[in-house]
């Protein structure tokens, strides 16, 4: 199949909620109330006790069915206002065209938002558009195959970067984060689907800008070279000073990235005041942008839409697993092993019975006589679960692990503590999800939407924008869901 058809006919699946536990139910446990006490002897019931528990039991019936009526009829209606039938996108009032800023917050976890005051990233919320539970990313949860599905619509299978590291099984090479040979990046970013209908687009970083790609030439002043040393709010105060360019040289999409709170989530993990004091932070860039914005009065005719690429959850030494521990049923040498946390990879060399690995491995894994082995599951990748989109590339190994949260896979045992924080994991895990928070014209105000998968962002974008997108695996008429209607 040619990678066209792969991607018109790759659909996005919704991710399953959890179930409860059906041996746990908490109605029939709240409605088996005894009043007896334990110690006394057993009594004949009378009719006057017996007249007492119907009764009882009638009220407990008649408050548990208004309770389910209230809850039934109340489902469905939102404590936030949805977009309404007839709310129609605000016209610009200073600019002469639709601008985009996106801007990442690097594993600013949902939640984090909550961690401190955050004044001005509520004011965008207030007045914008919030996915009310988080933003879904793509597996992996990792930076470089987010950042890449944001501004693809494409789920890392499809769009090349599989990992923040991996290994072409054809030729050897090696991706790595600095990699910015095309070879590498599939797909058609936004910076390059603007440029291939005659717009502008300016990156202050971001994963795979820098790529000389297509119509894309990375150009000077407009697409600036990585370089994690660069203050923060320089990097604010550069892309405002592209509001202060004639209006016809103004990029119709900018890029801003900044690595807090990832850097100290990987430190500290979630739940540290560094993360708080790194919260704090952002939401102070947040406000120097708008008060940038407004005093240039175009604070209400630019399209903020602020994301992270993953979550952040806690690790120790104590959720450790590793692989010398499966040497009973099958030793995995240290050469197989691509990749070993939060997705651990297996590539046995040629010859090697790969269902076989992953049978022995899962058998040594349930025993219960390996440390932690219950928290991971080895799968041949085509075995996956199909929402996950983790099997279509050959550059994906072909034995995958899903971790158990916060657990770390290792080759053999060492005395080093390793408590921190990571991410990488399912993403189903809520811990794994990040923000959705957009504020423009084309956003009601005060908006919750449902959750999301961060493909469909592209296509978000492109409509935004006027401009045709790229064959992506985001759905078409997403966009139709969460923007208002222009006028």
């Amino acid at each position: 199949m040619d990678p066209e058809s792969v991607l018109n006919t790759a659909k996005p699946t919704q991710i399953p909620t959890r179930e409860e536990d059906p041996s746990s139910n908490q109605s029939t446990s709240l409605l088996s109330l005894s009043t007896e006490d334990p110690s006394s002897p057993p009594q004949k019931p009378t009719t006057t006790i017996i007249f007492i528990a119907l009764l009882l039991v009638t009220c407990v019936a008649l408050s548990a069915a208004s309770a389910f009526a209230f809850l039934f009829f109340s489902a469905g209606k939102s404590a936030h206002p949805s977009i309404k039938e007839d709310q129609t996108a605000r016209p610009l009032t200073k600019l002469d065209h639709p601008v985009v800023l996106l801007i990442s917050s690097d594993g600013f976890r949902f939640g984090y938002q909550h961690k401190a005051p955050t004044p001005n990233i509520h004011r965008l919320i207030a007045n914008g558009t919030e996915a009310e539970t988080g933003l879904i990313p793509v597996f992996p949860t990792l930076t470089f195959p987010n950042h890449y599905s944001i501004v693809t619509g494409l789920y890392p299978a499809y769009h090349g970067i599989i990992n923040n590291k991996f290994v072409d099984p054809r030729t050897g090479a090696v991706f790595s984060m600095a990699s910015h040979d095309p070879k590498w990046w599939l797909g058609e970013p936004l910076w390059e689907t603007l440029a291939n209908h005659g717009l502008k687009a300016s990156t202050y970083f971001w994963p795979g800008s820098e790529v000389i790609k297509g119509s894309w030439d990375c150009p000077k002043g407009f697409c600036m070279p990585y370089n994690e040393s660069v203050p923060f709010e320089d990097r604010v105060d550069t892309v405002l000073s592209y509001f202060d360019l004639p209006s016809n040289e103004i990029p119709e999409f900018m890029t801003l990235y900044f690595e807090d709170p990832d850097h100290q989530g990987h430190l500290v993990g979630p739940d540290d005041p560094q993360i708080t004091e790194a919260v704090t932070h952002i939401d102070g860039l947040i406000g120097r942008l708008i008060s940038g914005l407004e005093k240039r009065g175009i604070f209400e005719d630019v399209t903020i839409i602020m994301v992270g690429d993953h979550g952040m959850v806690g690790t120790c030494d104590k959720k450790l697993i590793f692989l010398d521990d499966l040497a009973k049923w099958i030793k995995i040498p240290a050469e197989w092993v691509p990749y070993y946390t939060p997705v651990p990879s297996i590539r046995p060399p040629a010859g090697v019975n790969l269902s076989e690995v992953v049978a022995k491995m899962n058998e040594g894994l349930q025993s219960g006589k390996v440390k932690n082995g219950k928290n991971l599951k080895m799968y041949l990748k085509e075995d996956l679960p199909s929402r996950l989109h983790y099997s279509g590339s050959e550059r994906i190994p072909p034995i995958i692990g899903m971790l158990g949260e916060g657990f770390k896979v290792e080759q053999k045992s060492t005395t080093a503590q390793e408590c921190g924080g990571a991410h990488g994991y399912d993403n189903a895990f809520f811990s794994m999800r990040t923000i959705f928070i957009a504020h423009g014209p084309q956003f009601g105000r005060g908006v919750k939407v449902p959750s999301f998968e961060n493909v469909q962002i592209y296509n978000v974008i492109t409509s935004i924008l006027n401009v045709p997108g790229a064959p992506n695996n985001g759905t078409s008429s997403f966009p139709r869901s969460i923007l208002l209607p222009k006028a």
